[in-house]
Formats: structure tokens, sequence, C-alpha cells
């Protein structure tokens, strides 16, 4: 049954169900350091309301946009130049197949080979070229600067993705077909919460009929719903003209939307193992003549469509990707691209996905080095739970992969929010859940500041003479307000006070964000007179009244 919630229609729109949401629980902190007093002092019980006032959401710091991961390594130098050594052996003597004529024209005319069987060639001198000169950032900017990516080095960014064909329901929390209005609601959900950097498409619209209609409603629905960076993806060159020329009317022209590209697009060139894909090469192909930045991606399943061991799936996926690389910067050697190795892990015993499993945190910060190896502007997925609701499964396997690729120092992580099932599935309370676990990621992520300010030596001394405890101290207070994290809906009361509350647990807060969220924030990410401009060019399915509160 629907909590604080109610039912609106309107003309022409799907049925809607919103409601109000209130804030997390407020009540006190117990303190519980052994000896100090209850009746804490004037400045202790500022630290307490300010804490308050950081757990009801009031007051909360963002994790940093501009962490850098590489902590992590998993390979060593020789793993990684055996799999670079395999990766272009691959592509030099085996090839991929079923490459269509534009594509095979273009890379022979940089050096590429075609076989006697017809398979595409990749000579490894090409390669490496192709390797070097490639650019070694990419902005993928949003129509806020602040909110720009800048994808270089070990630079991470979080972000949601999935393309599912469901949603987990709000308020039944069953499964149902996805639709536009879910999309649109989605990129909302995604451009309110902070610690959330890029909204890349999470559903498919189901109710649009035929390609050409899912794909410019995709990207309205996404752009109208965020001013973060969008990614989005399109089945035909037809429907990437059509969503340059909604950017370039978004924009104000051409020029200006090339100078800053705010939206970009998923390609899944190859269908492993080692077979183009003719449309979306064609796809790809328009993107780097539009000036879209195009994610070069591929997916192959280990044990699967790619061998069962993680050092013959990277090697495979490493090879699939740079194919689609070559051929990019055969059309463009400046082209906007970004080197995505997604490779997937199958539960052998289903022959279904297992995104939540060891093994697959493991494989997705291997090929995340072998990006960092070559320098390369990169992004994969991370964060695809097994588990069907927001419960401690899917906490567990997202934060395992996410944490993972993100410490490897992934430029871009795709699906690390408000997915289920296996990217079957996405769930608006997944993603108010995820936003905080995202932001302990990224938080821990910060460089450790040791210095003669922060050794704290002299502090010490003054304290363990006078009051014995460090609430009350200056340094405390001021940083109170600068270095720490607060979440909205974890809980961090005591048994007593949680139990008084009726003992909630982090699916009920998160539903109550997630509501008033969705009743309330309706961001102005597209200009009136523009949306009316591309309402009338384009045959935009998304209601108006589906963009304003009830």
């Amino acid at each position: 049954m629907m909590q604080s919630g109610f039912i609106h229609t309107e003309p022409n729109c799907h049925l809607s169900i919103t409601g109000s949401g209130g804030d997390a629980d407020s009540k006190a902190w117990n303190i519980g350091i052994p000896g100090l007093q209850s009746d804490v002092s004037d400045s202790d019980a500022r630290l307490e309301r300010r804490s308050r006032r950081g757990r009801n959401g009031t007051r909360t710091i963002q994790a940093s946009t501009a962490v850098s991961g590489g902590r992590y390594a998993p390979l060593d130098n020789g793993q990684i130049d055996a799999l670079h050594t395999a990766a272009l052996a691959i592509l030099a003597t085996v090839g991929l197949s079923e490459a269509p004529g534009f594509v095979a024209d273009a890379v022979v005319s940089v050096g590429g080979k075609l076989a006697p069987d017809g398979r595409l060639l990749f000579p490894s001198a090409l390669v490496e070229t192709v390797i070097r000169d490639l650019p070694r950032s990419q902005r993928l900017a949003a129509r806020d600067p602040a909110r720009d990516l800048v994808l270089s080095g070990g630079r991470v960014y979080v972000g949601s993705g999935g393309a599912a064909p469901m949603m987990v329901d709000l308020e039944t929390d069953r499964y149902r077909p996805s639709t536009l209005r879910d999309l649109y609601d989605a990129a909302r959900m995604v451009d309110a919460l902070e610690n959330i950097h890029f909204f890349s498409r999470s559903v498919v619209a189901r109710d649009m009929e035929g390609t050409a209609a899912l794909d410019i409603n995709t990207a309205f629905a996404s752009l109208a719903g965020t001013t973060k960076h969008v990614i989005v993806a399109a089945h035909d060159p037809a429907s990437v003209r059509a969503i340059a020329r909604m950017c370039h009317i978004i924009a104000g022209s051409e020029e200006a939307f090339r100078a800053r590209p705010f939206l970009s697009l998923n390609i899944n060139h190859v269908v492993p193992p080692l077979r183009f894909a003719q449309d979306a090469c064609a796809v790809l192909a328009e993107a780097v003549r539009q000036g879209i930045p195009a994610h070069v991606n591929t997916f192959g399943q280990m044990g699967a469509s790619s061998p069962v061991t993680i050092a013959g799936c990277v090697a495979q996926t490493i090879a699939e990707t740079l194919a689609g690389m070559v051929f990019a910067w055969a059309i463009d050697p400046a082209a906007k691209v970004i080197f995505g190795p997604r490779p997937m892990v199958t539960d052998l015993r289903t022959g279904g996905m297992a995104g939540g499993a060891g093994e697959q945190a493991l494989l997705t910060a291997s090929v995340v080095q072998m990006a960092l190896r070559y320098g390369l502007p990169n992004s994969t997925i991370a964060g695809a739970t097994d588990s069907k609701i927001a419960d401690a499964q899917s906490g567990y396997e997202k934060c395992l992969s996410v944490n993972l690729a993100a410490q490897t120092g992934a430029n871009l992580i795709t699906q690390a929010c408000g997915m289920h099932a296996g990217l079957m599935g996405c769930s608006l309370e997944s993603y108010v859940i995820d936003n905080e676990m995202l932001g302990a990621i990224l938080r821990s992520m910060a460089p450790v500041d040791v210095s003669a300010a922060t050794l704290s030596s002299d502090t010490i001394g003054e304290i363990v003479r006078g009051d014995g405890h460090f609430l009350g101290h200056a340094e405390t207070l001021a940083r109170m307000e600068t270095d720490f994290l607060y979440p909205v809906v974890a809980d961090r009361r005591s048994p007593e006070e949680w139990q008084a509350s009726g003992a909630p647990e982090i699916r009920q807060p998160a539903k109550a964000r997630a509501r008033d969220i969705l009743a309330s924030h309706f961001p102005s990410a597209i200009p009136p007179g523009i949306e009316t401009a591309i309402r009338a060019e384009f045959g935009i399915c998304l209601h108006e009244c589906a963009m304003r509160p009830a």
C-alpha cells in the first residue's frame, strides 16, 4: 500500500503515482565515549546539532568529482605486457569476421589486411600506431559546466546505465515493463543525487513504436531530465543524425555542440567472439562524422562468448575493443572515442550473467588496468548486481565491483547505481541508496593529508591535559563541515532510538526520498522555447504534463 502518496491523471498522460516524502529520522546521536557526561557543553551541543543537520540531508558534503584511482592493481607489469601481446596476436592472426565493406575499406586504407577467408586482420604496427595517436583525454561536457567529466589518467566518475527492459515499481516492488516516463523519471533522480556524475540510459522505453521513435524520444527524455552529461544509443545512422540535430538546437549551433558535446553514444561494434556488428559499425562511423563522442564498447561473457579464463577473456575483449578504436581512427584520427572493454561473467550452472560475482570485480579491474596501460580515456561496467531488490546482496555486490573498478582507476563507471537482476530491472529507491554508497566509495579514494596541521601534535597535548575529548575543539567543529560525508538514508542511531522509531530498514527512507524527488524535482534542463522547437520538429511522445509538478 502506498504511503503519503496520491494518484493523479491528466489528459493524454500515463497513469502516474507520486507522493510526498519525508526526511530520514533526525533524532540525536549517542556520543558513546566512556566517562563523557551526558550534559555536553554548548560547543558539543552545536556539534551534535550540525551532525543532525547532515543526517537530514540539509547539510551534506558532496564527494569530490575529481578523485583518482590506481591504488588497486591485480595485474603486474609482466602480466599486462603478456595480455597486450596476446591481444595484438589475436588481431594480427585471427582478426574479425563479417566486416562490412565500409569497415574493411577504412581499415585496409590505413594498413589493415583482408585474409583469404574474409577475416579483417590488424597488423600489430597499425594497432600500436593507433594507440599512440589517439587523444589521451576526452571532455564529456554537461549543460552545467561544473558537471563536466574530464576523462584522463585515473580520474574516476560514476553514473547510471543498464538499458533495462523493466522497472522495479516504487510502490509495489513488482517488476513491470519500463516506459518513456520511467526513463525521464530516472534522469530526474540522477540529476538530484549529488554523487552520481552522469546519466546513461537506464531503461528502454518499451512504449515507443519503432526504433526511430525510441532513439529520438530516449535522447529527449534524458536531456530533459538532467543537466549532467547524457549517454544514449542509436540503432542506425539516421537516428544519429536526428539526435545530433536535437543537440544542435539545444546548444544553439552545430559548432557549439561540437565544442562542448553534452551527449555521447554507447556503441557495441562487435558481437563476440570476434565478429563485427554491421549496424553498430555504421552508427560508430556516423557518430565520428557528427562529432559525437562514442563509447567503443565490447560485451563478452566469460565462459560463453569469450574464454573461460580471466586472462583469455581479457585478451579477447581488449582485441575486440581495439579493433573498434582502429576503425574510428581510420575515419578521423581525432575521433572522440572512449575505450570501453566491458566483459561480464557467466554463471556456468545456468548460462546467465553473474554481474555480482567476485570474479566479475576482478575481471573488470583487469581490463581497466589494460586501458590505463594504453593511456586511453575509458569506461566500463560495475554494479550489475544479481539481486532483485535493494537488499544486502545488492549492497555487497555493487560495492565490491564498483569499489574495485574505481580503485583501479576506471574513468567512467556505468551501471554503478539503480540496477538489479543482472541489468534487467531499474529501481528508483536503489538510486537513492546507491548514491550514498558511491559517496562513501569516492570519499575513501581521497588522498590523506599528512602535514604539521593535520598531525595535530599540539592539539593532542592540549586536549589530554584539558577536556579529555576532542568534540568541543574548534578544529573538530570546523572540519565537521568540510571533512565528512554524512548519509541521508543510512541509519547511524542507537539501537534503542532505531527500535523506538519502528525499526525501519534502509529501503523505507530511500523510498520516501525517491517520492520526494519525483514530486518536486523538475529541472529546467531544456528551456521552454527550445523545447517547443524540438517538439515541432520531432515526434516527441513525453507529454508536457509529465515534466512539471502535479
